[in-house]
């Protein structure tokens, strides 16, 4: 996904080989998305990666306006955009 634009998002020559992670972390965007589309609630993700839920939530909300977040029994427009 191009994550141009998420203002939590930016890419570092030499951390991860310059994949796009949140800011001042090392953790993959994607990742994110990823544990989010297989049932963990914002909270969780926040926590298991030690990021601010405002952050967490602001990729999701980026991942989603862009449709690259797959939703399953849940409305994450609520979860997501709720602050």
């Amino acid at each position: 996904m191009d994550w141009t634009g998420c203002e939590y998002v930016e890419r570092v020559p030499g951390r991860l080989g310059g994949a796009p992670v949140v800011k001042d972390s090392r953790v993959r965007a994607d990742t994110l998305v990823e544990s989010y589309e297989l049932g963990e609630s914002l909270e969780e993700i926040a926590y298991n990666f030690s990021l601010d839920e405002a952050a967490v939530r602001a990729v999701l909300r980026f991942a989603q306006e862009r449709k690259q977040v797959v939703t399953h029994a849940r409305d994450i427009g609520a979860s997501v955009t709720n602050a």
